[in-house]
């Protein structure tokens, strides 16, 4: 399919944004895309000092010769993540002014205009993007650190989201390495899902599987002429970023997006993770956290599982109480001690189910993992596209040690209800053995 037709099949999809515009000089088309979807408001554009400059300062001009009493509001700190204290600063400012927000940036003003919109009495906004960044621009939801933790607040997406090809072809080349790393997360997050669905605990929502799953391959074909910053190949990757936005709305969840791959980034998000002194990119974070699970992929498909013995994992399977103990042993002394236990809490399947779910990989286990070859990537191959878009590829380059990315697989197993790869590997009584694979002599993490 062409851009145009995948703009067009993503949009049915969609169930909260009404108008995706791409292409080149687009930004004109924002006062009349406010007027349409909220006749009678004024606007106020939300933006940081560098969005302010790219494309911000552009948009308040043409809301001005459109005649709309627009304002403007630029966070002042030059270096944040979606926090709860901006959340309470735009609050405010929507509060006091009563005006709808234009979003001006990329994954965390909007995030931050997505959720403070919806406190205004579930009001909706207008997204402009200024970089192919994140997924998060049409996503349901946003991703905000709330007291320490990093949590996923339902939100509705953007009513329309526009981006100007051009100012996403001049966004820092790290920003859109960055985007790549997002959307390539999808490989094995939608391997995640599958594994879910067939534990019976997430089915996968077809619309929302197909829409981006069917041609996320052709998306991610052409690393070089993105690095290169080819126009047309970002706005290939936007529309990729765009549609797993899509997606989530149609899932209402983050689901079809993102599973363990993101969680290690949330992991150092919560633990205010820094690298030469600066805070490391959502997506830069994403593609440690992609390649670990490929490389866990990779071993996890090199199993038989028809040998599975599983009246000895069942009988050596953990009651609610002992995970309970381990959840708060391990996150003692993490910036949300609660965390592991309350997730592990929802999670948490009895014996017996247990002993159903186990006996359901071993029956289908032969046409299952030939599936999931078709979808997930190789260590390998993920490295290397990684390698040529200029996103990286080993944890060292964003300040992460290999010891410590080990250490963290607990906590990425136990910090959400969603079931993933990991939950799978504890339950079969092989996780230790996965490990060791991937961080042990000859593996794709050898510490």
């Amino acid at each position: 399919m062409n851009q145009t037709e995948l703009i067009h099949q993503g949009l049915k999809v969609a169930t909260q944004t009404k108008a995706f515009v791409l292409g080149k000089g687009v930004h004109q088309q924002v006062p009349g895309l406010f007027r349409e979807f909220f006749p009678g408001r004024r606007p106020i554009i939300i933006a940081d000092e560098n969005t302010w400059r790219v494309a911000g300062e552009e948009v308040y001009q043409y809301m001005l010769a459109d005649g709309q009493d627009c304002e403007k509001f630029l966070i002042p700190d030059k270096e944040f993540h979606a926090e709860w204290k901006y959340i309470e600063m735009i609050d405010a400012l929507l509060k006091e002014t009563g005006r709808v927000a234009i979003s001006v940036g990329s994954g965390v003003i909007n995030d931050l205009c997505k959720l403070t919109a919806f406190h205004q009495n579930n009001q909706r906004y207008l997204s402009v993007a200024t970089a192919a960044s994140v997924d998060g621009y049409s996503s349901f939801g946003a991703s905000i650190t709330y007291e320490n933790a990093k949590q996923t607040f339902d939100c509705p997406a953007p009513i329309a989201l526009v981006a100007d090809v051009d100012v996403l072809a001049q966004a820092p080349k790290e920003m859109t390495a960055a985007g790549y790393a997002d959307l390539a997360a999808k490989v094995p997050a939608g391997g995640e899902w599958m594994i879910a669905d067939l534990m019976g605990t997430e089915p996968i929502i077809p619309e929302a599987w197909h829409v981006l799953q069917d041609v996320l391959d052709e998306l991610l074909a052409h690393p070089e002429s993105v690095a290169k910053g080819d126009p047309d190949a970002i706005a290939d990757l936007f529309i990729g970023l765009t549609l797993s936005g899509f997606a989530m709305q149609a899932a209402r969840s983050s689901r079809p997006a993102s599973c363990c791959d993101h969680l290690f980034s949330h992991i150092l998000d919560m633990t205010h993770h820094r690298y030469r002194g600066k805070l490391q990119s959502h997506g830069f974070q994403v593609a440690i956290g992609t390649l670990t699970m490929c490389a866990v992929f990779d071993e996890f498909l090199k199993m038989d599982l028809t040998k599975l013995d599983v009246d000895a994992c069942v009988k050596a399977w953990p009651t609610l109480e002992e995970e309970q103990q381990r959840a708060i042993d391990l996150f003692e002394n993490f910036p949300a001690p609660r965390l592991g236990y309350t997730e592990i809490t929802k999670k948490y399947n009895d014996a017996e189910t247990v002993r159903k779910q186990l006996e359901t990989v071993k029956a289908c286990w032969p046409e299952f993992r030939e599936k999931l070859k078709g979808q997930v990537y190789s260590f390998e191959k993920m490295k290397q596209l990684f390698a040529t878009v200029g996103a990286p590829y080993d944890p060292s380059q964003i300040g992460v040690a290999r010891k410590y990315l080990c250490y963290r697989c607990d906590f990425a197993q136990l910090m959400r209800w969603r079931f993933n790869l990991l939950d799978l590997a504890k339950r079969g009584c092989f996780y230790d053995d996965l490990l060791i694979a991937v961080f042990g002599k000859g593996g794709a993490w050898e510490i």
